[in-house]
């Protein structure tokens, strides 16, 4: 179908799923479920989320699907911040 970014949602590995549409950007691919685990988990997950994307650039951090109503919007924030931490550019690298 094309387009120029793919979403994955979370049943499809990133690094897989990158791999079947080279040459495009990414944006997925946390379970929205994860949320609702413990902080511990919620940052593994996120963390192997992005050693998957290894840094290459392209991927846009997002959930497979929406946030449920439970989730502790607390929860949001720190994945936000670990995100944002975890992706920041290092200096030399790049421009």
């Amino acid at each position: 179908a094309g387009g120029d970014v793919i979403g994955l949602d979370w049943r499809i590995p990133l690094d897989v799923g990158w791999a079947t549409v080279p040459d495009r950007a990414v944006q997925g691919n946390l379970d929205p479920a994860v949320l609702l685990a413990p902080w511990e988990v919620v940052e593994a997950e996120a963390l192997d989320i992005l050693a998957r994307a290894d840094g290459r650039p392209g991927h846009i951090f997002n959930l497979g699907h929406g946030v449920f109503p439970l989730v502790d919007p607390d929860t949001l924030t720190r994945l936000a911040a670990l995100v944002r931490e975890r992706s920041a550019p290092t200096r030399g690298h790049g421009s």
